[in-house]
């Protein structure tokens, strides 16, 4: 096949897009794709975000705003879920794009043959010296109109890391040639002119040419290093301040921000963007997917009911303190998921192959101290002292919540709310709790226990596939959780709670 050129785009008539453009067909095709498939709009949009649970309103208003074309802001407590969903939307991007070959920042051919286009959207020094006909010391009097596109090659790049998409972690530290670049000495050897726009190396905007640019804490960036993203937004190019030259910085951008560094960020900079609220989720079933999620492949085996346990403590925990800038990560999805691998911890040290109740309690201690914060000392002792006392309150409670979540599930589904069979079976449950004889014939099916068998199937089906040791230490567990937390005591299955 012989080398393409832009001459083809032209003869095409195929329209340049840019970032935000391709962005948003690239979502509206998927969504129609899925919905074609049968899923609903509210399941469609899910799975645009395959790595992210977060509420389907916040869900929907992210889609909303990446179809508007803007650049998102996602504002929100740590822990809530915004850099995952970030990362989810630069997999959402499309990453083949047709670029001027050989260019050092994927320039758009259009941006050397279409004079309309390249007004708004430049190309690079480089692009415009090779393919210009203009010496470096002329690239300013640089005419698109001029350029013959038979004489562009191009050719289709896969979009990656430092070539259409950078990531930059905020912080106090990033000056702003970390962002426009710096002089690369191998070329500067190689050209011997330091003022040649050639021998800067592309810093982060550049690199975003063409793709995403994923800034994280963007309020933490110093003002000089703000106001040279604010340069690249307003008007799709960079100036270097060891250059005379523009470079071209056309992208879609994603910045995340905690509440506390949200006046930190310069209000020119902050109207570039449209912001979008990102909460810790109100939806319990998709809290337990998140950990669901995190603790796949963990050593060990973690019953149902100690997740569902980690995710109630949480939830409580998030209702007490708010979104206290001191507290909140306390009550993150990284805490969330810190619960139950420091329950696994406990469990390995003590040599065991199933994480218990016991293992949750200290786990969940660790886990939730461990993120405590404080502007001083003694606020530190005050914040820690706090959680402390709402563990010792809510952390035996949750487990005991979860048991009997566990016998609701049965009770509904399965007995159909039958009170009376509820009673029978609470009986057998009861006795086999004190007797690891009877739970070992109900999973290999030898029992006369009818009513055993049928919990024991029940449970089974529930949690991840084990060993048969494992399967009757887990069934063990869960019967003398429901025998020590009072649920085979109480006098009706709670069927509203069931249902909810």
């Amino acid at each position: 096949m012989p080398p393409q050129t832009a001459d083809s785009l032209l003869a095409r008539g195929i329209a340049p897009k840019l970032p935000a453009e391709r962005m948003r067909d690239a979502i509206l095709d998927k969504l129609r794709a899925l919905e074609a498939q049968g899923a609903t709009r509210q399941e469609a949009i899910q799975e645009l975000f395959p790595s992210t649970q977060l509420d389907d309103d916040v869900l929907e208003s992210v889609t909303a705003a990446l179809l508007s074309g803007a650049n998102l802001l996602l504002i929100g407590p740590p822990g809530s879920g915004k850099t995952s969903l970030a990362k989810d939307v630069w997999a959402l991007y499309p990453k083949d794009v047709v670029v001027v070959e050989d260019c050092p920042v994927q320039d758009d051919p259009y941006s050397l043959v279409d004079a309309a286009f390249a007004a708004r959207h430049p190309a690079c020094p480089a692009c415009r010296t090779k393919h210009g006909a203009v010496a470096y010391k002329e690239i300013g009097d640089f005419d698109a109109a001029k350029v013959d596109a038979r004489k562009v090659p191009i050719r289709v790049a896969r979009l990656r890391e430092g070539y259409g998409f950078a990531r930059l972690q905020g912080s106090p530290e990033v000056f702003p040639d970390y962002l426009t670049g710096a002089i690369n000495l191998a070329k500067l050897e190689e050209i011997g002119d330091p003022e040649s726009p050639l021998v800067l190396e592309p810093g982060k905007v550049m690199q975003a040419n063409r793709g995403l640019f994923l800034v994280d804490e963007i309020g933490k960036l110093p003002r000089g290093t703000q106001n040279v993203l604010l340069q690249a937004l307003q008007e799709n190019i960079v100036t270097p301040s060891k250059s005379r030259e523009t470079f071209p910085a056309s992208f879609f951008a994603i910045a995340t921000s905690n509440l506390a560094d949200l006046e930190a960020i310069e209000e020119p900079l902050l109207g570039r963007f449209t912001s979008v609220y990102v909460p810790f989720n109100r939806d319990h079933d998709k809290n337990r997917a998140i950990v669901d999620l995190a603790i796949r492949g963990s050593r060990l085996d973690i019953p149902v009911l100690i997740r569902e346990a980690a995710v109630l403590l949480i939830e409580r925990w998030r209702k007490v303190a708010g979104e206290s800038p001191e507290l909140g990560e306390v009550g993150s999805n990284r805490t969330m998921i810190d619960v139950l691998k420091r329950s696994e911890a406990r469990a390995l040290l003590r040599g065991a192959s199933l994480v218990e109740p016991d293992d949750f309690l200290r786990g969940a201690a660790e886990a939730m101290v461990g993120r405590v914060r404080g502007r001083s000392g003694e606020g530190y002792l005050e914040n820690r002292e706090a959680v402390e006392a709402f563990l010792a309150k809510q952390a035996p409670k949750v487990v005991a919540d979860a048991a009997e979540a566990y016998w609701c599930g049965f009770f509904v589904e399965v007995l159909r709310e039958d009170k009376g069979e509820g009673d029978r079976t609470a009986r057998e449950l009861k006795d086999a709790a004190r007797d690891p004889k009877l739970v070992a014939e109900a999973l290999a099916g030898t029992s006369g226990l009818a009513k055993l068998r049928r919990f024991a199937e029940y449970a089974g089906a529930r949690e991840a596939p084990a060993s048969d040791d494992i399967k009757s230490a887990r069934l063990r567990m869960v019967l003398k959780t429901f025998e020590a937390s009072g649920t085979f005591d109480a006098p009706k299955p709670p069927v509203a709670a069931a249902k909810k």
